[in-house]
């Protein structure tokens, strides 16, 4: 080919060549914007990740509330936390109400009734203690734990002890010695030496007529004799709680028979359990055979004899050094139980005139 027809084919053989050469540069720029727009989907995808692990975190920041006390959350929490168990210890002022409740429903002695200051200026005896049987009320209570001679009261307990030996019959007779003679205060008896009564018999004057001799011959008619008695009757008070009461007789002739007016409320408690006790020791009146002939006896406790009280078990008693004592059972309406110990009037009058009170107040006050 001439040379001049070359020259004219060159610049389409250019044309050619940069058409080439475009044509292999187009893949390599699919490529590359290929790998930058998968870059991009990787850096957007790593924030998704993140959003997710923030997802996670998420009971965190619950948690970052309930921790806040303005959320409705911790109202709820701390509310079940703080309730109070059902059968817990009831707040101050319930248990106040529950306490004045089962005051006003306790026994008492009522101002209306005439228990007041003034009157109780009045009684006579110089230790007192009323208590309601079935409810353990005190309902009077002076000098109440002052130690001081009983006298024949001792009397319950020597017929308490003397059942519970039970070791001869009641029928069976018994005969007073001088062995029995009063040696302390000398006091005299309608029983002489040589009367002979059952036992049934000796136990009954013993507690109705308050018979010294009769309680004496009681006590020397025991195995071991007055000794084994006596501590029989040390044994028993300390059994029933009285641990200021001491026994050296059956008689209680001796001052150092001695016990206090609440102790006393245990004895005759005690004593009410004795169907014997309770018929003997309130029984008006009793004629016995001696032997000799008969004796007509009559009940120590005038409030008793005559009707003025109603009781389930008495026993008075009086010695110098005591003064006039009276313990009684009331049947308060003849069904309700009270026991009234009195200690330490001046006068037998006193101490009858005490208990016509005290019983009167009783009756009125309770129902």
């Amino acid at each position: 080919m001439p040379f001049a027809s070359r020259l004219r084919l060159l610049p389409n053989l250019l044309v050619l060549i940069v058409a080439g050469l475009a044509a292999g540069a187009a893949p390599a720029s699919a490529h590359a914007a290929a790998h930058h727009t998968a870059a991009e989907s990787t850096v957007h995808a790593t924030p998704k990740k993140k959003k997710s692990v923030a997802h996670k975190t998420k009971p965190v920041h619950r948690s970052m509330h309930a921790d806040a006390p303005s959320t409705n959350l911790s109202g709820p929490k701390r509310r079940t936390k703080r309730a109070r168990p059902r059968h817990g210890p009831l707040p101050a002022s319930q248990h106040a109400a529950q306490v004045s409740a089962k005051d006003a429903h306790a026994p008492r002695l009522l101002a209306r009734c005439g228990f007041t200051p003034a009157s109780r200026k009045q009684l006579f005896s110089h230790a007192i203690y009323v208590v309601d049987e079935n409810t353990h009320t005190p309902l009077y209570a002076r000098n109440a734990d002052a130690v001081a001679p009983v006298a024949s009261v001792s009397k319950l307990m020597t017929a308490i002890v003397w059942l519970d030996s039970a070791h001869a019959p009641l029928q069976q007779r018994l005969s007073v010695t001088t062995a029995d003679l009063d040696t302390l205060k000398f006091t005299d008896s309608r029983l002489g030496v040589g009367a002979s009564l059952t036992r049934a018999n000796m136990l009954h004057v013993a507690l109705m007529s308050s018979e010294n001799r009769a309680a004496s011959a009681l006590s020397r008619d025991y195995p071991g004799g007055r000794p084994a008695f006596v501590a029989a009757m040390n044994t028993k008070a300390l059994r029933f709680g009285m641990t200021h009461t001491h026994f050296v007789n059956a008689t209680g002739l001796s001052p150092q028979n001695v016990s206090t007016a609440r102790e006393l409320a245990n004895l005759v408690r005690a004593a009410n359990g004795y169907p014997l006790i309770r018929r003997y020791s309130i029984d008006h009146q009793e004629r016995v055979s001696t032997g000799r002939g008969q004796l007509q006896y009559v009940n120590s406790n005038r409030l008793v004899r005559y009707g003025q009280v109603r009781a389930s078990v008495q026993k008075t008693g009086f010695i110098n050094e005591s003064g006039h004592n009276m313990v009684m059972r009331v049947m308060v309406h003849g069904r309700r139980p009270v026991i009234v110990t009195l200690l330490g009037s001046a006068t037998p009058e006193g101490s009858r005139l005490d208990g016509v009170r005290i019983a009167h107040w009783l009756s009125c006050s309770l129902r």
